[in-house]
């Protein structure tokens, strides 16, 4: 079956080259690397081909990621766009821990805290189930620091609906805002 997908796939590129009409000998550099490269791929076996689409898939993947830091939140970025983005961040954060989703709440620690915090010592830390609702009330950033105020309501054994103040430290580092626990 390979030799047949591979003498399929020979046959294809030399089609398609045909169609090239010859240009690819006359043609600019650009169009003779563009048919060298294609016809690699097309006149290998079909593991190697294989491996080609997930090299390509993994360059592809490190490419996007690293794009994703590029626009984030910086140092330099104006005391309202980062209060926002905290504020959005960490009610994303709580609004996680209400839904019962520890590890999604986890993903918002600080790279620090979280090498210092495993995922077990902070799901025990905190009491799934009696959160209830969050309201971000102030957010204020200053340089690489933000402090958010918030508003949180749950469920004590007999007492429902508390509603309490937290105060929040989060950072700004590698283009995104993170939240610092304190123990």
């Amino acid at each position: 079956m390979d030799t047949l997908n591979s003498t399929f796939a020979v046959s294809r590129f030399a089609y398609w080259l045909a169609l090239c009409g010859g240009r690819v000998e006359r043609g600019t550099s650009i169009k003779r690397m563009f048919c060298d490269v294609f016809g690699h791929f097309h006149r290998s076996t079909v593991a190697k081909r294989r491996h080609s689409i997930v090299a390509l898939a993994l360059t592809t993947t490190a490419f996007l990621c690293g794009c994703a830091g590029v626009g984030g939140l910086s140092a330099d970025d104006s005391a309202e766009k980062k209060s926002e983005a905290v504020a959005a961040r960490a009610k994303a954060r709580w609004e996680a821990l209400i839904n019962l989703d520890v590890s999604g709440a986890y993903a918002y620690l600080s790279p620090a805290s979280r090498a210092t915090m495993p995922l077990d010592l902070y799901r025990a830390k905190h009491k799934i189930g009696m959160y209830r609702a969050v309201k971000v009330d102030d957010a204020s950033c200053q340089a690489e620091s933000c402090t958010v105020k918030l508003s949180l309501t749950y469920d004590y054994k007999r007492f429902k609906g508390v509603t309490t103040a937290l105060t929040e430290k989060w950072i700004i580092s590698e283009g995104q805002a993170w939240f610092v626990d304190k123990e």
